[in-house]
């Protein structure tokens, strides 16, 4: 396999792999998206020098645009591998092409954009090296208005929950990544039910933070980790690790946030028998509870669904986050 700088002459080859690119990975609803003028702009990168294909015995492989905007900053735009390609390092040779030209023009940092749903591609890019820089929020306008009636506050929060007996252990390893996500506070309280739960300002404010802390702690201490969550008044989410690794997830409304792949939507719902596995939960409960719909008000109150979910898991202390943290039982403070 090769990469080379791509020319005009690549540009049939280009235009095809670009648009199986966007039928693979549809933009947002909310971006307008014109084909036509996207391609336009490939044309352009090619004049750059900062197109690059990646063939073998003649047949394309895969293709990573990239600009040069001003300063010192490189942006990667856009980065394809055929399926057929994929996990054979094609992704890495084509971006470690674009990063050689970049430095070869000056450039000292590289920036790319990412689905946040697209959990396969970030853990790709973060061992790669790539941080979180920016968070971009959407969200459609009628449910803003909504929500920000005056006198009404959208509450969010979370909780995390370490299946182990060993405070201290989870304290520890708490203490150690804490600082690494901007942590200003956290609560260990436990054990309950042969659940630690751990109580984080951070976690609250990203979700991403949240899905961090969970892989962190649950890969440190190779335990179970639960998070529970409630996000703005509306939905519930759950997310399931056993050894650093996501092994469920479930999120009450799957498409709140915009649409997906049905692919995607089934994978938000729960799974009993993991859960079942993991957790001790009896399988028909779970599906009686974790259930999910196309909009809020097809379901019971967000509040209440958090507290059924959280008690079919055997789960203590999930109606509340850090914020609303009571320091009556054990707990203490990291």
């Amino acid at each position: 396999m090769s990469v080379r700088a791509a020319t005009a002459n690549d540009l049939p080859v280009l235009e095809e792999l670009y648009r199986a690119f966007e039928r693979e990975v549809p933009p947002p609803p909310h971006v307008s998206h014109d084909t036509e003028r996207e391609l336009a702009e490939v044309r352009e990168i090619v004049g750059t020098g900062l197109a690059f294909l990646a063939e073998e015995d003649g047949a394309a492989a895969g293709f990573a645009l990239a600009r040069h905007t001003d300063g010192d900053v490189g942006v990667l735009t856009d980065l394809y591998v055929a399926p057929d390609r994929r996990k054979e390092g094609v992704a890495a040779a084509l971006a470690g092409a674009v990063v050689q030209e970049l430095a070869a023009r000056g450039v000292a940092h590289v920036q790319l954009e990412v689905g946040a749903s697209n959990a396969g591609a970030r853990a790709v890019y973060q061992r790669w090296g790539f941080a979180d820089d920016r968070v971009v929020l959407v969200a459609p306008v009628q449910s803003l208005a909504e929500r920000l009636t005056p006198g009404r506050h959208a509450e969010s929060f979370a909780s995390l929950h370490v299946q182990t007996d060993a405070i201290a252990e989870v304290e520890r390893a708490g203490e150690a990544f804490a600082p690494r996500v901007g942590s200003e506070g956290s609560h260990v309280v436990g054990p309950r039910n042969g659940w630690v739960t751990v109580y984080d300002e951070a976690i609250e404010s990203d979700p991403t933070v949240l899905v961090r802390f969970a892989r962190e702690i649950s890969s440190r201490l190779g335990v179970v980790v639960v998070t529970l969550s409630l996000e703005l008044d509306k939905v519930v989410r759950m997310i399931a690790l056993d050894r650093g690794g996501i092994v469920d997830e479930y999120l009450s409304v799957p498409e709140f946030y915009g649409r997906l792949a049905p692919g995607d939507v089934i994978g938000l719902a729960a799974n009993p028998t993991v859960l079942a596995r993991i957790t001790g939960a009896n399988p028909q409960r779970v599906r009686e509870v974790a259930r999910t719909a196309a909009s809020p008000s097809e379901l019971p109150e967000a509040h209440e669904l958090l507290a059924e979910l959280a008690s079919v898991l055997g789960l203590e202390g999930a109606e509340h986050g850090y914020a609303g943290y009571n320091p009556g039982g054990v707990a203490s403070e990291g």
